[in-house]
């Protein structure tokens, strides 16, 4: 089991004082989550709560996930990084792929991108692009980058994208990964046909284990079954080491979590994440060495 330190809702400022003690304390990588907008007033309910309402408050910071990947990555050197998740629809595809692919040269390709087809109309329209076909396009998008991430010249001819030959340099020196996130059927089925990984939300472990269950007969179907696939979980209900092993078992490979809360509270303090990092390394992460 490899362990995902999430930054979500975290203040931007403290990121460079926290990945260099995430670098050095057995944690395999970083997580950012992606708004660049927060409406006063939404449109769209947000999907992942009973009532529809966002899980954080106004004013919280959301940092581009590329520019701080690119930052963090050199004050780290063994340190991942990912998302949880973003939302490559809303993206320029050629921009998200140039992102994407400076962010791998800059940390020796120390990246894993997580993509998700978004929830809030409201910010794809301030984009500029079509909520309704977001499933579709990003199947094309992920195809256009995986065709970019080559280097080499190339063309592509799709139902939403179409270009002639270009190459987009610099290239990623080895394969780019790629994750997707989401419980909708189609998500999850995007994960088994185009993917190297899944992400989940913030489930029960038994919610975690159905998914998995249904991404693999997918893969299956897909003629997918006898590749590696990962899959980072956030579960609600598991805390500790044996609830972390039977996660493993089922076919988890990576937990994403927030340590500081399970030390601190709810403090914001710096000092209190940087020491909550170091603790769950030596309580829970030396124990799946």
């Amino acid at each position: 089991m490899k362990f995902v330190l999430s930054t979500s809702f975290s203040t931007v400022a403290h990121l460079t004082e926290l990945a260099p003690v995430a670098d050095t304390h057995g944690w395999h990588a970083m997580s950012f989550s992606d708004h660049v907008v927060h409406p006063e007033n939404i449109s769209t309910p947000y999907p992942y709560t009973s009532d529809g309402t966002r899980r954080w408050q106004a004013y919280t910071d959301w940092p581009d996930p590329w520019v701080t990947i690119g930052a963090l990555a050199a004050i780290t050197s063994r340190l991942r990084f990912t998302n949880n998740v973003f939302v490559l629809p809303m993206r320029n595809p050629y921009l998200a792929a140039k992102a994407i692919s400076t962010a791998a040269i800059i940390s020796n390709n120390r990246i894993t991108p997580a993509f998700g087809v978004g929830w809030s109309r409201d910010e794809f329209a301030l984009m500029e692009q079509d909520f309704t076909t977001r499933g579709k396009r990003t199947d094309e998008i992920i195809e256009i980058m995986r065709l970019l991430w080559t280097g080499e010249m190339v063309s592509y001819r799709g139902s939403y994208y179409q270009f002639e030959p270009m190459e987009m340099n610099p290239a990623p020196t080895a394969p780019i990964p790629i994750w997707i996130g989401g419980i909708s059927e189609p998500a999850m089925r995007r994960a088994a046909r185009l993917a190297d990984g899944w992400v989940s939300d913030l489930q029960t472990s038994a919610e975690i284990v159905d998914c998995i269950a249904s991404i693999r007969r997918w893969r299956s179907e897909y003629g997918r079954d006898r590749e590696p696939f990962e899959v980072m979980a956030t579960p609600s209900d598991a805390w500790d080491i044996d609830g972390y092993r039977r996660l493993e078992d089922a076919g988890v490979t990576h937990i994403m979590t927030m340590p500081w809360p399970f030390y601190h509270g709810d403090s914001d303090a710096l000092a209190d994440k940087q020491d909550a990092i170091r603790r769950f390394a030596d309580d829970v992460i030396a124990r799946f060495d």
